[in-house]
């Protein structure tokens, strides 16, 4: 009676340890398949950045943030959240080939994790700026798509000289006229 006990307990242990596995392995990969947490803000009003989700690019879950406040060479986005997760991609379109920069900034207070792929739809090479002051953290398996040049960084705004400056600190509508690439980036108290 003792060795059908004994052999009893070790089933029941080794059907638990199995069923744990597998929970564990299905609740890994539904949240790799979970969409990307990004979040637009309503600081650029009407031109407000707009996240299409769930769409399939080389293979690979994406979201493409469209819209955003065009103004010269330069199309500005704003958000309150902005991740990456890790097996999907999060591509910016830019509408047009005369674009040479865009410029995401992140007015929440969190930081932004990219765990997957970083891109651009365009038919240029635009640069990407993605600006938050609360930091950014590219995953292991992270990966950029950009042609052109890619800027992170926890600068509070971007500066376009006496044109104005693009704030993730004071997030304000972008400035009606800006003719020119970014000089510079600000850190700190600049108001």
């Amino acid at each position: 009676m003792t060795i059908k006990y004994g052999l009893n307990r070790c089933l029941q242990f080794g059907l638990a340890g199995l069923l744990g596995c597998l929970s564990v392995s299905l609740l890994t990969s539904k949240t790799q398949a979970q969409q990307s947490n990004i979040v637009p803000d309503n600081t650029l009003g009407a031109e407000s950045s707009q996240v299409i989700g769930n769409l399939n690019l080389q293979g690979q879950p994406t979201e493409v943030i469209t819209g955003g406040a065009t103004r010269g060479i330069n199309l500005f986005q704003s958000f309150r959240e902005f991740n990456v997760s890790e097996g999907r991609g999060a591509y910016f379109f830019s509408p047009s080939a005369d674009i040479q920069n865009i410029l995401a900034r992140v007015t929440g207070s969190n930081r932004s994790e990219i765990l997957g792929t970083l891109g651009i739809f365009s038919n240029s090479s635009p640069n990407l700026f993605l600006i938050n002051p609360n930091g950014i953290v590219f995953g292991k398996n992270a990966s950029l798509d950009v042609q052109g040049s890619f800027v992170g960084t926890t600068a509070n705004g971007v500066q376009f000289g006496n044109q104005g400056v693009f704030s993730a600190t004071n997030p304000q509508a972008v400035p009606l006229v800006v003719q020119k690439s970014p000089e510079g980036l600000i850190y700190g108290e600049f108001y």
